[in-house]
């Protein structure tokens, strides 16, 4: 995993590659560790989505396929510098390559956007948390998840959360604020070491559990859930209503009243 640390440094680049992410969160022993920490914490605040859309955007698909079952929809979206991988597995693909500011959604149209992997590595982050804005519908709710700056996840280099910009709470609810959100609650995951030996990832539950339990340790990530404030300041643009439609899943429009039948087995 020293391609997380050695691509930067050597080409200033801010985004993973999506295959490094897929080989990690898919195919390390401590990756599906992670995956399975930071959904959990995600179920417990968003426990499901009936009927509603819910999008991922960065690399938030390993959270989404619990709410496939009864949502509406689910998309995932991953910026152009990451690239894009194919999901779910089994599936017709949902997932679809967009530019971080210019997303194929419609205005006004998400119940539920999860941002994992995008915040934090964004080239353009207030670009980004205007389009977040446009996306979301009558009462939608973001829930952003970036490395935290007081956790050791941020500070090693074999994992993910290490790449970008980390944030602590105050200064993630600030720049929220700045761009007319709302912040509702906030959680952490990801209370194990970043470590690949064995023993810390067989206590992987026990050490999420005391630790979200104790205000003396930090976790990996933070979560943030957001809603959009109505009493933005009045400026002289004029705001886009509409951007181009989801023809781009390949006939997944066509589908779009029917969820996907099969509930969350632990797969891709």
């Amino acid at each position: 995993m020293l391609a997380f640390s050695l691509r930067e440094w050597l080409g200033g680049a801010m985004h993973l590659d999506v295959q490094d992410l897929k080989n990690f969160y898919y195919r390390q022993t401590l990756g599906r560790v992670a995956q399975r920490a930071i959904r959990n914490r995600l179920l417990d605040l968003w426990p499901d989505a009936p009927g509603q859309t819910v999008v991922g955007y960065g690399f938030a698909v390993p959270l989404l396929r619990p709410y496939l079952a009864k949502s509406r929809r689910v998309i995932g979206l991953m910026p152009a510098p990451q690239g894009v991988m194919p999901w779910p597995a089994g599936h017709p693909n949902v997932s679809v390559l967009c530019h971080e500011h210019n997303w194929p959604i419609e205005t006004g149209h998400v119940d539920r956007l999860v941002v994992m992997h995008g915040l934090e590595v964004s080239d353009h982050p207030s670009a980004m948390l205007e389009e977040t804005r446009r996306v979301l519908g009558p009462g939608g709710r973001v829930m952003f998840i970036v490395p935290n700056r007081g956790g050791l996840w941020s500070r090693s280099d074999v994992t993910p959360m290490g790449f970008g910009r980390p944030y602590s709470l105050g200064q993630l609810e600030n720049m929220l604020r700045l761009h007319g959100f709302s912040t509702e609650r906030h959680a952490s995951a990801l209370y194990i070491p970043p470590s690949h030996r064995r023993m810390w990832q067989k206590m992987g539950h026990v050490l999420e559990n005391i630790g979200r339990q104790s205000p003396f340790f930090a976790g990996g990530v933070l979560l943030v859930e957001a809603t959009t404030r109505v009493n933005l300041p009045k400026g002289h643009g004029r705001r886009q209503t509409s951007r181009s439609g989801l023809s781009v899943l390949g006939g997944f429009g066509e589908a779009a009243g029917k969820p996907l039948p099969t509930p969350y087995r632990g797969k891709i």
